[in-house]
């Protein structure tokens, strides 16, 4: 195994046939280095303003936080790292004594300021703006590449 397990939470549910495909492509070849959890939490009634809608998601987010997650947030304002620089930091995160990276994606309206403050890091994968599935496949895909880095797998060029 590459490292410590890795938990993933995202608001809804994939509908795009090709990105869930992808998504779970990704997360296969994730979990055959590390224990990898995926934890959909349900959309905001899309029938409220935004911002009670991401504060309705928002509390899903934490609410689904376990004592042992350390929430990483992703959000277009976050950090920018290279996927060098995202392995090592995973590699610190694997030999550190902090608990269980998590991953925390909002839905497509974003993240409510809440889960912001929560957040011990917050990461940017584009300073643009992608689709919320989109987002979590990247994710699971950088994640994958900064696994294959630290094991020498030529996948990164």
């Amino acid at each position: 195994m590459a490292g410590k397990p890795l938990r993933v939470i995202c608001v809804g549910r994939i509908k795009t046939p090709f990105w869930k495909e992808a998504a779970a492509h990704y997360a296969g070849r994730i979990a055959r280095r590390r224990p990898l959890e995926l934890t959909e939490v349900r959309d905001g009634d899309a029938a409220l303003p935004v911002g009670q809608r991401n504060a309705v998601e928002g509390k899903r987010l934490l609410e689904s936080l376990q004592p042992q997650d350390v929430p990483i947030v992703l959000d277009e304002r976050g950090a920018t790292l290279t996927s060098p620089q995202l392995a090592r930091w995973l590699r610190e995160l694997d030999d550190g004594g902090r608990g269980r990276p998590c991953f925390l994606v909002g839905g497509a309206w974003g993240l409510d300021e809440e889960v912001r403050r929560r957040a011990w890091k917050c990461l940017s994968l584009s300073a643009m703006t992608f689709p919320h599935e989109l987002a979590r496949v990247m994710l699971l895909e950088q994640l994958y590449r900064a696994d294959c880095i630290l094991c020498n797998v030529p996948y990164h060029h």
